[in-house]
């Protein structure tokens, strides 16, 4: 091994002639040799990071001052040292994060010389060396990347910062000081070796700071801090007792706390996020036709006087990454992102930290030492006011429904904010919509049973395949935003004094935590954009071959388009400006339309492999349709109907299709929306007006071009309440108290699949489980079931009179092959649900 950081002679000679080919330096300051040193008191440099290059520009820039090498060393007072300087860090990795800790051994030497003999001192001057500073533009992504940040550097990365920075070289040296002074109050070693340490750090981030700007990364900078706060003290000693208490289980505990928060806490950097920047242009421009963006004043507006927390849908990879691009672009900072544990992948996971993102585990049950640091960790993020990113579903929708909102990150931002009210917060809901999707092949096999494909770098170098397709435009719309003070006003008005809440929540911060996630639901629907993709997914995927001839086609969607304009689901709400036929040219110009050229027309059809894909689509906009597909059914059911009757059918099936699909209006605001959807379904002549009775609404002739499309019309919410029948035809056939729910979801999510192979309904969502999870949820709610002490739903005749109006929607056939089907004897049902439960799924 080389003496000393391989400083021989032969190395040196090497050393200096490759490094000042590619090096020159700059000053930043006084030259060494104006620096007032005392020529009878020998000189130590110090240097912040340990590399040969560091050691090589300080001789050249000392040397050229007329000033002493420091590699002649020290020889003073009978106190010899081999070389005059000596380093601020011990070590240096190649890669990863620095793991040695402590200091010099120069250090120590001398500033025990210095204690012990009253004729000695040095004088410490430190030296800052930058190669080259953090450039605000940039044509190189390399020389971005390798730049001066406040990241630890290893001997690789400083290799190709010296050739990328090698002329923009910086050095400024600092002002000598006596190392006799800093050490004369010291009461021992250690100390004195403590409060030297703790003023070259200081000395050193300070001169970096005037270079570069402040350190923003909370992984290295604060970690130790999340470490030593109170809850996760507490939490340590509480694992430190269970595990037998004593000295080394409080130090297992504590790293064992260290190591949970190394794993969540980001690493933010600057050069990374404009790195990031670079990339996304391309990477949109490769992939979309455009990305548009709608109401982003609803941002700027709060942001000045508001900790902002974006809580978008999350229906693909892209979304997380799509919204930071976004409000980079539009000058504001970049959200702080909670990802999944499952995408800290190797070299993956370090490239999302340094853009913002922190890793959360999918669950924290029964592991309370991670649960205080990941609360500690958010609390901190929100204190220091750093804009926030997370997915209130939970994860990724794979049937392009918004996923009903789960309480975990609400919960814990709601309590950070209980316990330190320094900024309000408000919430951003914001709606993503694509008209292709990367991973939708994967979704369509998760649902049809396949397992969830983990993610893995083989499996992210495959996406890159997909590169070479077009997958259209991609619109962001902001929704209108949620400040949480008015939730906890409307929830709870006496919140502001109530004490600091400890790990008893009542029953108020509950309801503020599941009503806060309900406005977010339904404000992203809200947003919603409907798009080409959408509404053509909506026409075709109603008819039984997913095909349809190309007028008829047109007129089905300026059919839509008309309805939509006439009644917008919300102000927010966006709609495509083409027309029909304009539609159809954009569908297949991305591959998602075939045309098949015929004497009498031509038959536009999907592709076999698109079909399914594209009921992703149809579901990201089905709320939309919702209440005027739920009047067509009854209509394509009866021909003659009284505005009551329409109320009273309405207001029995509502709920459930409120709960699922995040509907916007409240049950008593129900009445109003179903007024102004008949008037226009009047308008659009696919329903007329009684002219001798007032108040009765007719179907279309049944042979009518205009009953084919409400035909297809109310295909959009059928599948639904056939879900709705199977579910309550196979509790009234089990019997009150004979059944749970989660053996009534499993046994429906069997017969919905069942159904699904014999009849039409070929969307796998169709027995999706969280469909019926949230159907049965809502029976309870609204009082048609309950749980016993046994847990089993009991149910009485409001139950069985609710599934007899299934008559008003649903036709005869599908009505008699659900109760078919549903007709199961006691010992078939334990039989599935034995099998059931060996598979783990009850």
């Amino acid at each position: 091994m080389l003496k000393y950081l391989g400083l021989d002679r032969p190395f040196l000679l090497l050393a200096r002639k490759l490094l000042f080919t590619v090096v020159r330096t700059q000053m930043l300051s006084e030259t060494p040799q104006a620096l007032g040193l005392d020529p009878d008191k020998p000189v130590c440099y110090v240097l912040a990071r340990r590399f040969v290059s560091n050691i090589l520009v300080l001789e050249r820039e000392v040397m050229a001052a007329g000033l002493r090498s420091p590699l002649d060393g020290i020889a003073a007072n009978g106190i010899r040292e081999s070389r005059a300087f000596f380093f601020s860090r011990r070590s240096e990795p190649w890669f990863g994060r620095r793991k040695d800790v402590g200091y010099s051994p120069r250090l120590e030497r001398l500033t025990q010389a210095v204690r012990n003999r009253p004729d000695f001192d040095v004088q410490i001057v430190p030296v800052t060396i930058l190669w080259g500073r953090t450039p605000d533009k940039e044509s190189s992504i390399w020389k971005v990347i390798f730049s001066e940040s406040w990241s630890p550097r290893g001997g690789f990365r400083q290799l190709f910062t010296i050739l990328l920075h090698g002329r923009q070289t910086l050095v400024r040296f600092g002002q000598p000081v006596s190392l006799r002074e800093l050490v004369s109050d010291a009461e021992d070693q250690e100390r004195a070796l403590r409060k030297v340490g703790r003023v070259l750090r200081v000395h050193f981030r300070q001169q970096r700071e005037m270079a570069i700007g402040p350190d923003l990364s909370h992984r290295r900078t604060q970690v130790d801090g999340l470490i030593e706060t109170e809850a996760v003290r507490g939490a340590i000693s509480a694992l430190a007792a269970e595990n037998g208490g004593g000295p080394n289980a409080l130090l297992k505990a504590e790293d064992k706390a260290r190591r949970y928060a190394w794993e969540i806490a980001a690493d933010y950097s600057y050069p990374v996020v404009r790195v990031f920047h670079r990339f996304l242009t391309w990477l949109w421009t490769r992939l979309y036709d455009g990305v548009e963006l709608h109401n982003f004043d609803t941002v700027t507006g709060v942001a000045p006087d508001h900790e902002i927390i974006y809580v978008p849908c999350h229906r693909s990879h892209i979304d997380y990454l799509l919204l930071s691009y976004i409000v980079f672009q539009q000058g504001l900072m970049i959200p702080h992102i909670a990802a999944g544990a499952n995408l800290n992948l190797p070299v993956v996971g370090s490239i999302l930290r340094r853009g913002g993102a922190f890793f959360l585990r999918r669950s924290f049950k029964g592991n309370k030492l991670y649960a205080a640091v990941f609360n500690e960790y958010l609390h901190m993020v929100i204190a220091k006011g750093f804009p926030i990113e997370y997915f209130v579903e939970g994860g990724r929708s794979r049937t392009g429904r918004l996923l009903q909102p789960r309480p975990g990150m609400l919960a814990m931002t709601l309590q950070s904010y209980l316990r330190d009210r320094n900024r309000p917060i408000v919430f951003i809901p914001v709606y993503i919509g694509y008209e292709k999707l990367f991973e939708g092949k994967s979704y369509i096999g998760e649902l049809m049973g396949k397992p969830k494909q983990k993610e893995s770098l083989f499996s992210l170098l495959l996406t890159v395949r997909e590169l070479k397709k077009n997958f259209g435009k991609v619109h962001v719309n902001f929704g209108e935003p949620i400040k949480l003070t008015d939730a906890l006003a409307q929830t709870h008005p006496g919140w502001r004094d109530e004490p600091p809440l400890d790990e008893t929540r009542p029953a108020w911060f509950t309801q503020c935590v599941s009503g806060v996630g309900a406005q977010i639901a339904d404000r992203i629907n809200n947003a919603a954009v409907v798009n080409p993709v959408n509404l053509l997914s909506l026409a075709l995927l109603a008819t039984p071959r997913h095909a349809m001839d190309e007028d008829q086609l047109v007129a089905q969607l300026d059919g839509y388009r008309r309805l939509l304009e006439a009644v917008p689901y919300d102000a927010r709400t966006r709609l495509t400006s083409m027309d029909g036929r304009a539609i159809i040219e954009h569908c297949e110009r991305l591959s998602l339309l075939q045309r098949h050229p015929h004497a009498l027309g031509d038959v536009m059809h999907f592709p076999q492999e698109e079909a399914v894909l594209c009921s992703y689509m149809r579901n990201n906009v089905l709320h939309c349709v919702a209440i005027p597909s739920l009047i067509a059914c009854l209509f394509t059911r009866n021909a003659q109907l009284s505005r009551e009757q329409i109320g009273n059918l309405a207001k029995t099936v509502y709920p459930f299709l409120r709960a699922e699909l995040c509907l916007r209006w409240q049950p008593e605001a129900l009445c109003e929306a179903l007024d102004r959807y008949l008037a226009a379904l009047v308008e659009l002549g696919w329903l007329t007006q009684s002219s001798g009775r007032e108040g009765i609404y007719l179907a279309p002739n049944n042979i009518s071009d205009e009953y084919i499309q409400l035909t297809l019309l109310a295909q959009a919410v059928r599948p639904a309440l056939v879900r709705y029948f199977i579910s309550l035809s196979m509790l009234t056939q089990q019997g009150s108290g004979a059944i749970s729910a989660d053996e009534l979801e499993a046994l429906c999510h069997l017969l919905a699949q069942r159904i699904s192979l014999l009849r039409e309904f070929s969307a796998p969502e169709f027995f999706d489980r969280a469909i019926f999870r949230t159907f049965i949820g809502t029976l309870k709610q609204a009082g048609f079931a309950s749980e016993d002490d046994a847990g089993k739903l009991v149910f009485n005749g409001a139950l069985r009179a609710a599934a007899a109006e299934s008559r008003y929607v649903l036709s005869p056939d599908v009505r008699q092959s659900v109760l078919h089907l549903t007709r199961l004897d006691r010992g078939t049902v334990e039989q599935a649900l034995t099998r059931l439960a060996a598979k783990g799924k009850v």
